[in-house]
C-alpha cells in the first residue's frame, strides 16, 4: 500500500512515479542517451571507483591519494594502463586532499568528483569520531573544493554505521551543505553481494548533481532482497566470520564472507576465516582478497615496492568493490527511471533510512532493497576461491573458541563451534 505523508509543495516537484505502472515523464532520448564523464578520483586508494568508472565508460584525469603503498598500485595499474589513462598527458596522482581544497587545483574540465574517504571515525570497528575525526572529517575538504570549482557530478562512498553514528546528526549536515552548494542528491546502501562478489558488504553510495537527477542513477534498479542468512547454515556451504570477534558478533555470512577489513596501520593482515564444505577451516589468499573485491589476482602487488606483504590487506580491505563502481559508472552514464511503490518525509529526528534523496527542502524515503540487481553468474564461495587458503593458526582458532564458549551470549548455528572445535584439537601438535 502507498504511503504517502509530504506536504503539496513538495508533492508537487516529485518527479518519479508514487504509483507502479505510472509514466516518468521523462522523454525516450533522454533516458537513452549515454554519456562519458571526466572524472576526479579523491581519496583513490587501489582504484576501485577509478577502474569501475573506467569500465563503465568514463575518464579520469587525476587522482589524489596520500598513502605511499597505493600510490605505488595506482602508478602501475591505473597510470600506466592504456585503457584507463586514455589523455595524452600523465595522471597526476596529488598527496594531500587537503591542499588540493586550499588550491582548487583539478581540471577545469572535470565533471565527476569521486571520493570514497577514509572511513576510520564512521566505522563500528573504529575509533567512532564521526565527521569531526582527523580521517573521516576531511570529506569537509571535499566540500570546501566543490565551494571553490564547479563541478556537476559527485560520487561519495563510506560504511553504513555513518548513517547512525550520532544519531546521523554528522551526515545530515554533510548534505545540508551539499544542498547549500546547488547540489540535488541521494543515496542508498548496496551489498556488494548483488554483483557476483560473494562479500556480503554494505556501503552508502551518495550520488550528488547540479546537472541532472541523483535518484535516476541510484533507484533505478532494484532485485529486491535475497541471499543466505545465518541460520541458513547447514554445513554444506562455506561460511565465512571472523576469528577476532566471538562476545559480541561474528561479522557471520553464508556462502561468503564478512566485509574485507583494513586490518592494522602496521601491515598485521587481518583476513576473516572461512569454513569449507567438509569442514576445513583457512583464511583466504590476499589473492583471492583481491578478486573478492573485483580486481584480478596481484592488483597490489606493486605496493610490496614500498611496504611490506601485510599492507597489501589493508589496501584491499580499503578499496570500493569494483562492479558496484561499474554499476553507478554506468547509471551515470545513461541514468535509468527511478520508480517506487513507498514514499514519505523523513522527519529531522528519526533515523535515516537506507535509502532516501532531497526533493524541495525534505528529505524523502522509499521502499527500496540494498540489491540493485541479482547475480548474474552466481557462483558458491568453495568455487568462487582459487586459492587453498592458509588453515586458520591455532591460537587463532582456540581464542575464538574459548570467547564464544565461556564469554559469549551469541546464539551460534548448529554444528557451528564443532567444527572450530575439532580443528582447534587437529592444530594441537601444530
Amino acid at each position: 500500500m502507498t504511503d504517502i505523508a509530504l506536504t503539496q509543495a513538495v508533492r508537487e516537484q516529485i518527479e518519479i512515479p508514487l504509483l507502479p505502472g505510472m509514466a516518468s515523464g521523462k522523454p525516450a532520448e533522454q533516458i537513452a542517451r549515454r554519456r562519458s564523464l571526466r572524472t576526479v578520483g579523491l581519496f583513490a586508494g587501489i582504484g576501485g571507483i577509478e577502474l569501475g568508472l573506467e569500465r563503465a565508460g568514463h575518464q579520469c584525469l587525476q587522482l589524489c591519494e596520500i598513502d605511499r603503498s597505493a600510490q605505488a598500485v595506482l602508478r602501475e595499474r591505473v597510470i600506466c594502463n592504456p585503457r584507463l589513462n586514455r589523455g595524452a598527458d600523465d595522471i597526476e596522482i596529488v598527496s594531500d586532499v587537503r591542499e588540493l581544497a586550499a588550491s582548487a587545483a583539478i581540471p577545469v574540465n572535470t565533471e565527476l568528483l569521486a571520493a570514497g574517504f577514509p572511513c576510520t571515525d564512521l566505522s563500528q570497528a573504529g575509533k567512532t569520531a564521526g565527521f569531526d575525526g582527523a580521517q573521516s572529517g576531511l570529506i569537509w575538504s571535499v566540500l570546501e573544493l566543490l565551494g571553490k570549482r564547479e563541478v556537476p557530478w559527485l560520487l561519495i562512498e563510506n560504511v553504513p554505521n555513518m548513517l547512525r553514528l550520532g544519531r546521523g546528526q554528522g551526515f545530515r549536515l554533510l548534505l545540508q551543505r551539499l544542498e547549500a552548494l546547488g547540489y540535488r542528491w541521494a543515496y542508498r546502501v548496496v551489498d556488494s553481494r548483488a554483483f557476483d562478489l560473494p562479500q556480503r558488504r554494505q556501503r552508502v553510495l551518495l550520488v550528488a548533481s547540479k546537472d541532472g537527477d541523483p535518484k535516476d542513477v541510484l533507484f533505478a534498479d532494484d532485485a529486491g532482497h535475497f541471499g543466505g542468512e545465518p541460520w541458513g547454515w547447514s554445513g554444506e556451504t562455506a561460511c565465512g566470520f571472523y576469528w577476532t570477534e566471538g562476545v559480541r558478533g561474528l561479522g557471520w555470512a553464508v556462502d561468503a564472507v564478512p566485509t574485507l577489513k583494513g586490518g592494522s596501520t602496521v601491515g598485521v593482515p587481518s583476513p576473516p576465516a572461512i569454513i569449507l564444505p567438509g569442514g576445513a577451516l583457512v583464511t583466504p589468499s590476499i589473492e583471492d582478497a583481491e578478486r573478492l573485491q573485483g580486481f584480478r589476482k596481484g592488483w597490489t602487488l606493486p605496493a610490496e615496492q614500498v611496504a611490506k606483504r601485510g599492507f597489501r590487506w589493508r589496501l584491499v580491505g580499503n578499496a570500493v568493490s569494483v562492479p558496484v563502481a561499474r554499476w553507478v559508472g554506468s547509471r551515470l552514464a545513461r541514468p535509468g527511471v527511478a520508480t517506487q511503490t513507498c514514499v514519505r518525509e523523513v522527519g529531522l529526528t528519526e533515523p535515516l533510512p537506507d535509502a532516501a534523496w532531497s526533493e524541495g527542502g525534505a528529505m524523502l524515503t522509499a521502499a527500496i532493497s540494498r540489491w540493485p540487481k541479482r547475480p548474474s553468474q552466481p557462483r558458491p564461495l568453495a568455487d568462487f576461491l582459487t586459492d587453498a587458503g592458509q588453515p586458520l593458526s591455532h591460537r587463532a582458532a582456540a581464542g575464538f573458541y574459548k570467547r564464544a564458549t565461556e564469554r559469549s551470549k551469541l546464539k551460534f548455528p548448529a554444528g557451528f563451534l564443532e567444527v572450530v572445535r575439532r580443528h582447534v584439537e587437529a592444530t594441537a601438535a601444530g
